[in-house]
């Protein structure tokens, strides 16, 4: 298994070329430098927003930094499934090669999706997963596809009640966050489990950015929380977490180091794996709880209504 270099930097990407990417929530924080440095280093990336205007500026700034980049925006509203279906529905480029599941939302008071899901998780994992399961044509279509799921080292903190993801009996913010972020490593595990088994090349990542100065604790429905809460927040960001650029690195080393196995997780080497250079860990509970997984991955068919298909390759072909 490689390790990662001490010297990896968002410099260290490697030439994109002839790549398709969609980054979710590349509006602002982690989405938008993933799909900056994307597009800079030579690939058609998909800017995947739930806002038209916050999207639409995003691409702006992206074309100005980047003058000849290939990057367009299309609308994506993750707590909607039928935002999420008609995003696949009017999929028109063939192939996809890379599909970055960064948008989320973080800590947030208790609301439901249009569907009537949690929150928490029902966008940061039943969208995720219903978007990837209706990519999923596309990306087989690659000779080399990828999807990395944007988790989060709280995740190790979760009590992960496969009876209660969805609120059933009680909400606790921070709790229903970190079920979340654990469903991502669930989802991400399972899902290069299932490529592997019918002979597939697709890579599944997922990644945890560390502490990063983004908005998910200060926009969206964390706008709305007071004055004081923004402004004790802002504060902690300043002081505790780093340059939203730095907490892109796992994502952006997860979707481009060439020879990543897949089923990696990628996390910032550094106290308690919250600063850092990107590095692999596989000594990680959730990774290893087949079981859990399985289960997870089940509910989130039944929930979201689309199935994987997954189309089991010849060996024997090339």
């Amino acid at each position: 298994m490689p390790s990662a270099s001490r010297t990896w930097t968002l410099d260290s990407v490697p030439d994109q070329s002839g790549r398709l990417a969609v980054v979710t929530g590349a509006n602002s924080g982690i989405g938008q430098v993933t799909a900056e440095v994307l597009a800079r280093r030579g690939a058609h990336v998909v800017l995947a927003c739930r806002s038209p205007r916050r999207g639409q500026e995003a691409l702006d700034r992206l074309l100005a930094r980047a003058p000849g980049a290939r990057a367009e925006l299309r609308l994506l509203d993750l707590g909607d499934l039928a935002s999420v279906r008609a995003f696949a529905d009017g999929w028109d480029h063939g192939r996809l090669d890379l599909l970055v599941n960064n948008a989320g939302v973080a800590m947030v008071p208790f609301a439901r999706t249009a569907d009537g899901f949690e929150s928490q998780f029902g966008i940061n994992h039943l969208g995720a997963f219903a978007l990837t399961g209706l990519m999923l044509p596309h990306l087989l279509a690659s000779p080399d596809p990828r999807v990395v799921a944007v988790s989060s080292e709280g995740q190790r903190f979760a009590r992960f009640d496969l009876d209660n993801l969805n609120a059933e009996r009680r909400y606790r913010t921070v709790f229903a966050y970190l079920q979340s972020k654990r469903a991502n490593l669930y989802f991400a595990t399972e899902l290069q489990r299932r490529a592997d088994a019918a002979g597939l090349g697709l890579r599944s990542m997922a990644v945890a950015p560390g502490l990063t100065r983004t908005n998910v604790l200060t926009g969206g429905a964390n706008g709305d929380r007071g004055r004081l809460h923004g402004t004790l927040t802002r504060l902690l960001l300043r002081i505790a977490f780093r340059p939203t650029p730095a907490g892109a690195r796992t994502s952006l080393y997860a979707a481009t180091v060439p020879d990543l196995p897949g089923g990696s997780y990628v996390v910032p080497d550094g106290p308690l794996q919250l600063r850092g250079e990107p590095v692999l860990r596989d000594r990680e509970r959730a990774v290893r709880d087949t079981v859990t997984a399985r289960r997870l991955w089940e509910l989130s068919e039944e929930l979201t209504g689309v199935p994987f298909r997954l189309p089991v390759r010849d060996p024997r072909s090339p």
